[in-house]
Protein backbone atom coordinates (compact mmCIF):
# COMPACT_ATOMS: atom_id res chain seq x y z
CA UNK A 1 0.00 0.00 0.00
CA UNK A 2 1.44 3.50 -1.18
CA UNK A 3 1.05 6.32 0.92
CA UNK A 4 -1.65 7.58 -1.67
CA UNK A 5 -3.69 4.51 -1.08
CA UNK A 6 -3.66 4.93 2.64
CA UNK A 7 -4.61 8.28 2.43
CA UNK A 8 -7.63 7.21 -0.13
CA UNK A 9 -8.52 4.08 2.44
CA UNK A 10 -7.85 5.48 5.31
CA UNK A 11 -10.20 8.57 5.20
CA UNK A 12 -12.72 5.82 4.28
CA UNK A 13 -11.64 3.62 7.34
CA UNK A 14 -12.11 6.98 9.35
CA UNK A 15 -15.71 7.63 7.70
CA UNK A 16 -16.77 4.29 8.70
CA UNK A 17 -15.66 5.07 12.72
CA UNK A 18 -17.61 8.08 12.91
CA UNK A 19 -20.42 6.62 11.02
CA UNK A 20 -20.42 3.93 13.35
CA UNK A 21 -20.34 5.87 16.70
CA UNK A 22 -22.83 7.92 15.24
CA UNK A 23 -25.53 5.52 14.75
CA UNK A 24 -24.34 2.43 17.58
CA UNK A 25 -26.80 3.65 19.50
CA UNK A 26 -29.30 2.30 16.65
CA UNK A 27 -27.53 -1.13 17.29
CA UNK A 28 -28.51 -4.51 19.50
CA UNK A 29 -25.92 -3.67 22.23
CA UNK A 30 -25.52 -7.31 23.13
CA UNK A 31 -24.21 -9.82 19.64
CA UNK A 32 -26.53 -11.64 18.85
CA UNK A 33 -24.46 -14.37 16.84
CA UNK A 34 -24.01 -18.12 18.26
CA UNK A 35 -20.82 -19.85 18.86
CA UNK A 36 -18.50 -20.56 15.76
CA UNK A 37 -20.61 -18.57 13.22
CA UNK A 38 -18.50 -15.55 13.12
CA UNK A 39 -15.28 -17.87 12.29
CA UNK A 40 -17.58 -19.95 9.71
CA UNK A 41 -18.03 -17.26 7.61
CA UNK A 42 -14.48 -16.36 7.27
CA UNK A 43 -11.96 -18.57 5.27
CA UNK A 44 -10.34 -21.25 6.65
CA UNK A 45 -6.94 -20.74 4.61
CA UNK A 46 -5.17 -17.44 4.19
CA UNK A 47 -5.28 -15.88 0.83
CA UNK A 48 -2.77 -16.65 -1.53
CA UNK A 49 -3.07 -13.55 -3.53
CA UNK A 50 -3.97 -9.71 -2.39
CA UNK A 51 -7.33 -8.38 -1.98
CA UNK A 52 -8.67 -5.35 -2.58
CA UNK A 53 -8.93 -3.21 0.60
CA UNK A 54 -12.84 -2.62 -0.59
CA UNK A 55 -13.19 -6.68 -0.19
CA UNK A 56 -12.01 -5.98 4.22
CA UNK A 57 -13.87 -3.16 4.28
CA UNK A 58 -16.98 -5.55 3.35
CA UNK A 59 -16.21 -7.92 5.28
CA UNK A 60 -15.84 -5.72 8.18
CA UNK A 61 -19.53 -4.66 7.46
CA UNK A 62 -21.09 -8.12 7.23
CA UNK A 63 -19.19 -10.21 9.35
CA UNK A 64 -17.62 -8.98 11.90
CA UNK A 65 -19.81 -5.67 13.07
CA UNK A 66 -22.45 -8.12 13.67
CA UNK A 67 -20.54 -10.51 15.85
CA UNK A 68 -19.73 -7.36 18.38
CA UNK A 69 -21.26 -5.95 21.61
CA UNK A 70 -21.05 -2.38 21.49
CA UNK A 71 -18.86 -1.29 24.22
CA UNK A 72 -19.49 2.28 23.29
CA UNK A 73 -23.28 2.26 23.17
CA UNK A 74 -24.99 4.64 25.16
CA UNK A 75 -27.00 1.39 26.85
CA UNK A 76 -24.07 -0.43 27.38
CA UNK A 77 -24.11 -1.17 31.14
CA UNK A 78 -22.02 -4.35 31.42
CA UNK A 79 -18.31 -4.64 33.03
CA UNK A 80 -17.52 -1.42 33.26
CA UNK A 81 -16.68 1.63 31.49
CA UNK A 82 -14.47 0.96 28.23
CA UNK A 83 -13.95 4.24 27.16
CA UNK A 84 -12.77 5.46 23.83
CA UNK A 85 -12.72 8.98 23.77
CA UNK A 86 -12.71 9.72 20.10
CA UNK A 87 -9.32 12.63 20.49
CA UNK A 88 -7.98 9.44 21.91
CA UNK A 89 -8.81 7.01 19.25
CA UNK A 90 -7.07 9.59 16.81
CA UNK A 91 -3.95 9.70 19.46
CA UNK A 92 -3.90 6.10 18.87
CA UNK A 93 -3.66 6.06 14.73
CA UNK A 94 -0.92 8.32 15.37
CA UNK A 95 0.87 5.86 17.69
CA UNK A 96 0.02 3.32 14.90
CA UNK A 97 0.94 4.96 11.63
CA UNK A 98 4.21 6.50 13.08
CA UNK A 99 4.92 2.99 14.30
CA UNK A 100 8.06 3.86 16.55
CA UNK A 101 9.38 1.51 19.13
CA UNK A 102 10.53 2.82 22.91
CA UNK A 103 13.23 0.60 23.25
CA UNK A 104 15.23 2.79 25.07
CA UNK A 105 15.22 7.19 25.30
CA UNK A 106 17.66 7.25 22.08
CA UNK A 107 15.29 4.87 20.00
CA UNK A 108 12.71 7.60 20.12
CA UNK A 109 13.22 10.25 23.08
CA UNK A 110 9.84 12.14 21.92
CA UNK A 111 8.03 8.57 23.10
CA UNK A 112 9.74 8.42 26.31
CA UNK A 113 8.99 12.31 27.43
CA UNK A 114 5.53 12.66 26.55
CA UNK A 115 5.04 9.88 28.71
CA UNK A 116 6.74 11.24 31.36
CA UNK A 117 4.83 14.74 31.11
CA UNK A 118 1.58 13.28 30.97
CA UNK A 119 2.15 10.29 33.72
CA UNK A 120 2.87 13.80 35.75
CA UNK A 121 -0.06 14.81 34.41
CA UNK A 122 -2.26 12.34 35.67
CA UNK A 123 -0.09 12.27 38.94
CA UNK A 124 -1.16 15.64 39.85
CA UNK A 125 -5.13 15.36 38.18
CA UNK A 126 -5.82 12.76 40.66
CA UNK A 127 -4.45 14.42 43.97
CA UNK A 128 -0.88 12.53 44.17
CA UNK A 129 2.02 14.01 45.66
CA UNK A 130 5.29 14.58 43.45
CA UNK A 131 6.74 11.79 45.30
CA UNK A 132 5.30 9.84 43.00
CA UNK A 133 6.90 8.12 39.11
CA UNK A 134 4.18 6.63 36.53
CA UNK A 135 4.92 4.97 33.85
CA UNK A 136 1.92 3.43 31.13
CA UNK A 137 1.50 -0.40 31.53
CA UNK A 138 -0.92 -2.54 28.95
CA UNK A 139 -3.24 -3.42 31.69
CA UNK A 140 -3.62 -3.74 35.94
CA UNK A 141 -2.69 -7.18 35.50
CA UNK A 142 0.07 -6.69 33.97
CA UNK A 143 0.82 -3.83 36.99
CA UNK A 144 -0.05 -6.17 39.61
CA UNK A 145 2.47 -8.46 38.46
CA UNK A 146 5.03 -5.67 38.55
CA UNK A 147 4.12 -4.52 41.83
CA UNK A 148 4.49 -8.13 43.57
CA UNK A 149 7.77 -8.74 41.57
CA UNK A 150 9.33 -5.69 43.29
CA UNK A 151 7.66 -6.36 46.87
CA UNK A 152 9.07 -9.99 45.81
CA UNK A 153 12.66 -8.59 45.52
CA UNK A 154 11.98 -6.35 48.87
CA UNK A 155 11.70 -8.96 50.96
CA UNK A 156 13.98 -11.24 50.05
CA UNK A 157 16.81 -9.21 49.62
CA UNK A 158 16.99 -9.46 45.95
CA UNK A 159 16.35 -13.09 45.80
CA UNK A 160 16.74 -12.90 42.19
CA UNK A 161 20.32 -12.26 42.19
CA UNK A 162 21.04 -15.56 44.07
CA UNK A 163 18.71 -18.85 43.63
CA UNK A 164 15.41 -17.22 43.29
CA UNK A 165 12.56 -18.35 45.82
CA UNK A 166 13.64 -21.50 45.37
CA UNK A 167 16.23 -20.50 47.27
CA UNK A 168 14.69 -18.29 50.58
CA UNK A 169 13.88 -20.21 53.50
CA UNK A 170 11.01 -19.12 54.34
CA UNK A 171 8.13 -18.76 52.51
CA UNK A 172 7.04 -14.87 51.34
CA UNK A 173 3.04 -14.39 51.85
CA UNK A 174 0.78 -12.01 50.08
CA UNK A 175 -2.89 -10.74 51.31
CA UNK A 176 -5.27 -9.43 49.62
CA UNK A 177 -9.29 -8.80 50.22
CA UNK A 178 -11.81 -12.16 48.64
CA UNK A 179 -13.18 -9.54 46.85
CA UNK A 180 -9.95 -8.27 45.26
CA UNK A 181 -9.58 -8.88 41.69
CA UNK A 182 -8.39 -12.29 40.08
CA UNK A 183 -5.55 -10.82 38.31
CA UNK A 184 -4.11 -10.52 41.83
CA UNK A 185 -4.16 -14.50 42.47
CA UNK A 186 -2.97 -14.85 39.21
CA UNK A 187 -0.07 -12.52 39.91
CA UNK A 188 0.94 -13.81 42.96
CA UNK A 189 0.79 -17.26 40.92
CA UNK A 190 3.16 -15.89 38.10
CA UNK A 191 5.35 -14.54 40.69
CA UNK A 192 6.28 -17.26 41.86
CA UNK A 193 4.46 -17.50 45.63
CA UNK A 194 2.06 -20.09 45.00
CA UNK A 195 -1.46 -20.47 45.69
CA UNK A 196 -0.88 -21.75 49.37
CA UNK A 197 0.76 -18.34 50.01
CA UNK A 198 -1.84 -16.14 48.90
CA UNK A 199 -4.08 -14.92 52.08
CA UNK A 200 -7.40 -14.58 51.32
CA UNK A 201 -8.38 -11.54 54.58
CA UNK A 202 -12.00 -11.26 56.23
CA UNK A 203 -14.41 -8.31 54.82
CA UNK A 204 -16.59 -6.32 56.96
CA UNK A 205 -20.61 -5.95 55.98
CA UNK A 206 -19.40 -3.12 53.57
CA UNK A 207 -17.06 -6.20 51.88
CA UNK A 208 -14.06 -3.72 52.86
CA UNK A 209 -11.18 -5.40 53.87
CA UNK A 210 -11.18 -5.26 57.78
CA UNK A 211 -7.74 -4.26 59.09
CA UNK A 212 -8.00 -6.08 62.27
CA UNK A 213 -8.22 -8.96 60.53
CA UNK A 214 -5.09 -8.02 57.79
CA UNK A 215 -2.73 -7.51 61.11
CA UNK A 216 -3.64 -10.96 62.70
CA UNK A 217 -3.43 -12.69 59.62
CA UNK A 218 0.00 -10.96 59.85
CA UNK A 219 1.01 -12.21 62.92
CA UNK A 220 -0.15 -15.51 62.40
CA UNK A 221 2.55 -15.82 59.38
CA UNK A 222 5.13 -14.04 61.55
CA UNK A 223 4.56 -17.01 64.40
CA UNK A 224 4.61 -19.37 61.55
CA UNK A 225 8.06 -18.46 60.67
CA UNK A 226 6.53 -16.99 57.21
CA UNK A 227 7.53 -13.62 55.43
CA UNK A 228 4.77 -10.90 55.25
CA UNK A 229 5.77 -9.96 51.70
CA UNK A 230 2.64 -7.78 50.10
CA UNK A 231 -0.57 -6.48 50.69
CA UNK A 232 -3.13 -5.86 47.40
CA UNK A 233 -5.38 -3.23 48.73
CA UNK A 234 -8.37 -2.38 46.12
CA UNK A 235 -10.50 1.01 45.62
CA UNK A 236 -13.20 -0.08 44.03
CA UNK A 237 -13.83 -3.69 43.57
CA UNK A 238 -14.83 -5.02 40.64
CA UNK A 239 -18.04 -6.81 41.94
CA UNK A 240 -19.21 -4.14 43.88
CA UNK A 241 -17.13 -0.84 44.06
CA UNK A 242 -15.95 -1.45 47.69
CA UNK A 243 -13.41 0.43 49.08
CA UNK A 244 -10.66 -1.19 51.23
CA UNK A 245 -9.35 1.47 53.93
CA UNK A 246 -6.36 2.24 52.69
CA UNK A 247 -5.28 4.47 55.65
CA UNK A 248 -5.34 1.73 58.15
CA UNK A 249 -4.06 -1.12 55.87
CA UNK A 250 -1.13 1.31 55.20
CA UNK A 251 -0.65 1.68 58.67
CA UNK A 252 -0.27 -2.39 59.10
CA UNK A 253 2.10 -2.43 56.03
CA UNK A 254 3.98 0.26 57.69
CA UNK A 255 4.20 -1.50 61.15
CA UNK A 256 5.59 -4.38 59.70
CA UNK A 257 7.63 -3.24 56.53
CA UNK A 258 5.17 -5.17 53.79
CA UNK A 259 4.78 -3.56 50.40
CA UNK A 260 1.48 -2.47 50.24
CA UNK A 261 -0.03 -2.13 46.19
CA UNK A 262 -3.39 -0.25 45.64
CA UNK A 263 -5.68 -1.58 42.85
CA UNK A 264 -7.89 1.38 41.63
CA UNK A 265 -8.28 0.17 38.40
CA UNK A 266 -11.74 1.82 37.29
CA UNK A 267 -12.08 3.86 40.34
CA UNK A 268 -8.95 5.84 39.88
CA UNK A 269 -10.27 7.85 37.18
CA UNK A 270 -12.97 9.57 39.93
CA UNK A 271 -9.85 10.89 41.72
CA UNK A 272 -9.67 13.55 39.82
CA UNK A 273 -12.98 14.80 41.57
CA UNK A 274 -11.64 16.37 44.67
CA UNK A 275 -15.02 15.27 46.25
CA UNK A 276 -13.77 11.65 45.43
CA UNK A 277 -10.51 11.20 47.45
CA UNK A 278 -11.33 10.18 50.63
CA UNK A 279 -12.36 6.85 48.83
CA UNK A 280 -8.22 6.23 48.89
CA UNK A 281 -7.43 7.95 51.67
CA UNK A 282 -4.28 7.12 53.31
CA UNK A 283 -2.72 6.61 49.31
CA UNK A 284 0.53 8.29 50.02
CA UNK A 285 1.10 5.52 52.44
CA UNK A 286 1.15 3.09 49.25
CA UNK A 287 4.27 1.79 47.98
CA UNK A 288 2.47 1.48 44.35
CA UNK A 289 -0.56 1.74 42.60
CA UNK A 290 -2.83 1.40 39.26
CA UNK A 291 -5.49 2.87 37.98
CA UNK A 292 -6.75 2.64 34.36
CA UNK A 293 -7.49 5.53 31.89
CA UNK A 294 -8.63 3.20 28.94
CA UNK A 295 -12.03 2.14 31.79
CA UNK A 296 -13.63 5.56 33.05
CA UNK A 297 -11.36 8.62 31.89
CA UNK A 298 -11.71 7.71 28.12
CA UNK A 299 -8.37 6.89 26.80
CA UNK A 300 -8.56 4.24 24.38
CA UNK A 301 -7.26 0.72 25.22
CA UNK A 302 -4.31 -0.02 26.52
CA UNK A 303 -3.50 2.65 28.78
CA UNK A 304 -2.90 1.85 32.40
CA UNK A 305 -0.92 3.64 34.80
CA UNK A 306 1.17 2.21 37.32
CA UNK A 307 2.71 4.65 40.00
CA UNK A 308 5.47 3.76 42.41
CA UNK A 309 7.10 5.83 45.01
CA UNK A 310 10.58 4.28 44.86
CA UNK A 311 11.41 4.19 40.97
CA UNK A 312 15.51 3.10 41.95
CA UNK A 313 13.73 -0.02 43.29
CA UNK A 314 11.32 -0.63 40.39
CA UNK A 315 14.36 -0.39 37.90
CA UNK A 316 16.88 -2.58 39.74
CA UNK A 317 14.19 -5.44 39.50
CA UNK A 318 13.18 -4.74 36.15
CA UNK A 319 16.22 -3.35 34.32
CA UNK A 320 18.08 -4.82 31.13
CA UNK A 321 21.11 -3.58 29.50
CA UNK A 322 22.52 -4.86 26.70
CA UNK A 323 24.95 -3.39 24.72
CA UNK A 324 22.96 -2.81 21.83
CA UNK A 325 20.89 -0.80 23.83
CA UNK A 326 23.37 1.43 25.20
CA UNK A 327 23.71 5.15 25.20
CA UNK A 328 25.58 8.08 26.06
CA UNK A 329 23.07 9.64 27.79
CA UNK A 330 21.50 7.01 29.94
CA UNK A 331 22.53 8.94 33.11
CA UNK A 332 20.58 11.53 31.98
CA UNK A 333 17.35 10.05 30.68
CA UNK A 334 14.48 7.89 31.87
CA UNK A 335 15.07 3.58 29.85
CA UNK A 336 11.28 3.22 29.99
CA UNK A 337 12.20 -0.44 29.01
CA UNK A 338 13.27 -0.72 32.85
CA UNK A 339 10.04 0.19 34.40
CA UNK A 340 7.73 -2.99 33.68
CA UNK A 341 7.93 -6.60 31.79
CA UNK A 342 8.39 -5.63 28.15
CA UNK A 343 11.54 -4.39 26.27
CA UNK A 344 9.75 -2.67 23.40
CA UNK A 345 6.74 -0.40 24.38
CA UNK A 346 4.35 1.37 21.53
CA UNK A 347 3.38 4.89 21.80
CA UNK A 348 0.71 4.67 24.25
CA UNK A 349 1.45 8.02 26.02
CA UNK A 350 -0.23 9.62 22.75
CA UNK A 351 -3.56 8.95 23.25
CA UNK A 352 -3.89 10.17 26.97
CA UNK A 353 -1.82 13.36 25.66
CA UNK A 354 -4.77 13.91 23.19
CA UNK A 355 -7.51 12.80 25.31
CA UNK A 356 -6.48 15.20 27.90
CA UNK A 357 -5.57 18.30 25.91
CA UNK A 358 -9.00 17.75 23.98
CA UNK A 359 -11.34 17.33 27.20
CA UNK A 360 -9.52 19.37 29.60
CA UNK A 361 -9.33 18.65 32.99
CA UNK A 362 -12.82 20.25 33.70
CA UNK A 363 -14.49 18.31 30.85
CA UNK A 364 -13.45 14.84 32.17
CA UNK A 365 -14.36 16.36 35.29
CA UNK A 366 -18.01 16.88 33.81
CA UNK A 367 -18.43 13.99 32.67
CA UNK A 368 -17.41 11.64 35.92
CA UNK A 369 -19.69 13.85 37.94
CA UNK A 370 -22.63 13.10 35.42
CA UNK A 371 -22.23 9.43 35.84
CA UNK A 372 -21.71 9.84 39.61
CA UNK A 373 -25.29 11.45 39.24
CA UNK A 374 -26.82 9.26 37.45
CA UNK A 375 -25.94 6.21 38.93
CA UNK A 376 -27.37 7.74 42.62
CA UNK A 377 -30.39 8.56 40.38
CA UNK A 378 -30.78 4.76 39.57
CA UNK A 379 -30.44 3.39 43.00
CA UNK A 380 -33.01 5.77 44.31
CA UNK A 381 -35.17 4.52 41.57
CA UNK A 382 -34.57 1.04 42.84
CA UNK A 383 -34.87 1.55 46.70
CA UNK A 384 -38.26 3.37 46.21
CA UNK A 385 -39.85 0.39 44.03
CA UNK A 386 -39.83 -2.92 46.24
CA UNK A 387 -39.77 -5.47 45.61
CA UNK A 388 -36.54 -4.36 44.15
CA UNK A 389 -32.81 -4.19 45.92
CA UNK A 390 -29.74 -2.48 45.72
CA UNK A 391 -27.61 -4.48 47.47
CA UNK A 392 -24.23 -2.87 48.24
CA UNK A 393 -23.17 0.99 48.72
CA UNK A 394 -22.83 3.04 45.79
CA UNK A 395 -20.00 5.17 46.07
CA UNK A 396 -18.75 5.03 42.21
CA UNK A 397 -21.02 3.97 39.14
CA UNK A 398 -22.14 0.56 40.03
CA UNK A 399 -25.57 -0.36 41.33
CA UNK A 400 -25.80 -3.54 42.53
CA UNK A 401 -29.42 -4.83 42.01
CA UNK A 402 -31.45 -7.95 42.49
CA UNK A 403 -35.47 -8.17 41.81
CA UNK A 404 -36.54 -10.63 44.71
CA UNK A 405 -40.22 -11.25 44.87
CA UNK A 406 -42.58 -12.78 47.38
CA UNK A 407 -42.33 -16.63 47.33
CA UNK A 408 -38.36 -16.60 45.52
CA UNK A 409 -35.46 -17.55 47.53
CA UNK A 410 -32.41 -19.39 47.06
CA UNK A 411 -31.74 -21.34 43.61
CA UNK A 412 -34.95 -20.47 42.54
CA UNK A 413 -34.24 -16.46 42.93
CA UNK A 414 -31.02 -17.20 40.90
CA UNK A 415 -32.67 -18.21 38.44
CA UNK A 416 -34.53 -15.55 38.19
CA UNK A 417 -31.87 -13.66 38.49
CA UNK A 418 -30.31 -15.07 35.76
CA UNK A 419 -33.27 -15.21 33.62
CA UNK A 420 -34.53 -11.09 33.45
CA UNK A 421 -30.97 -10.13 32.98
CA UNK A 422 -30.60 -12.69 30.09
CA UNK A 423 -33.87 -11.52 28.58
CA UNK A 424 -32.39 -7.78 28.96
CA UNK A 425 -29.21 -8.47 27.21
CA UNK A 426 -30.75 -10.89 24.12
CA UNK A 427 -33.27 -7.89 24.20
CA UNK A 428 -30.83 -5.59 22.49
CA UNK A 429 -32.19 -2.88 24.64
CA UNK A 430 -29.08 -2.69 27.30
CA UNK A 431 -26.42 -4.84 28.33
CA UNK A 432 -25.98 -5.80 31.92
CA UNK A 433 -23.52 -8.80 33.74
CA UNK A 434 -24.81 -10.44 36.59
CA UNK A 435 -22.15 -11.45 39.23
CA UNK A 436 -22.35 -13.42 42.61
CA UNK A 437 -22.76 -11.27 45.69
CA UNK A 438 -22.38 -12.94 49.38
CA UNK A 439 -22.86 -16.34 47.38
CA UNK A 440 -26.13 -15.56 45.00
CA UNK A 441 -26.37 -13.95 41.60
CA UNK A 442 -27.30 -10.15 41.48
CA UNK A 443 -26.88 -7.64 38.55
CA UNK A 444 -24.17 -5.16 38.07
CA UNK A 445 -25.36 -2.17 36.53
CA UNK A 446 -22.35 -0.11 35.15
CA UNK A 447 -23.10 3.80 34.17
CA UNK A 448 -20.48 5.55 32.20
CA UNK A 449 -19.90 5.09 28.58
CA UNK A 450 -19.37 8.66 27.32
CA UNK A 451 -22.83 8.59 24.96
CA UNK A 452 -24.67 7.56 28.31
CA UNK A 453 -27.14 10.40 29.46
CA UNK A 454 -30.48 10.19 31.98
CA UNK A 455 -32.48 9.23 29.12
CA UNK A 456 -30.36 6.08 29.04
CA UNK A 457 -30.42 5.29 32.29
CA UNK A 458 -34.01 5.73 32.43
CA UNK A 459 -34.78 3.82 29.50
CA UNK A 460 -32.84 0.74 31.07
CA UNK A 461 -34.64 0.89 34.30
CA UNK A 462 -37.74 0.34 31.83
CA UNK A 463 -36.35 -2.42 30.16
CA UNK A 464 -35.10 -4.54 33.46
CA UNK A 465 -38.60 -3.30 35.01
CA UNK A 466 -40.59 -5.02 32.03
CA UNK A 467 -38.14 -8.59 31.67
CA UNK A 468 -38.13 -9.10 35.43
CA UNK A 469 -42.02 -8.09 35.71
CA UNK A 470 -43.41 -10.53 33.31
Amino acid sequence: MTPEEFRRIGHRVIDRIADYRARVADLPVMARTEPGSVRAKLPASPPHDPQAFDAILRDVDEIVLPGLSHWQHPNFHGYFPSNASLASVLGDFLSTGLGVLGLSWQSSPALTEVEEVVTDWMRQMVGLSASWSGVIQDTASTSTLVALLCARERASNYSLARGGLQGETKPLVVYASDHGHSSVDKAALLAGFGRANLRKVDTDAQRAMRPDALAAAVESDLARGHVPCAIVATTGTTTSTALDPIEAIAGVAKTHGIWLHVDAAMAGSAMILPECRWMWQGIEGADSLVLNAHKWLGAAFDCSLYYVRDPVHLVRVMSTNPSYLQSAVDDRVKNLRDWGIPLGRRFRALKLWCLIREQGVAGLQSRLRRDLENAKWLAAEIEATPPWHVLAPVPLQTVCVRHEPSGLEGDTLDRHTLAWADRVNRSGAAYLTPATLDGRWMVRVSIGAIATEREHVESLWRAMRAEAER
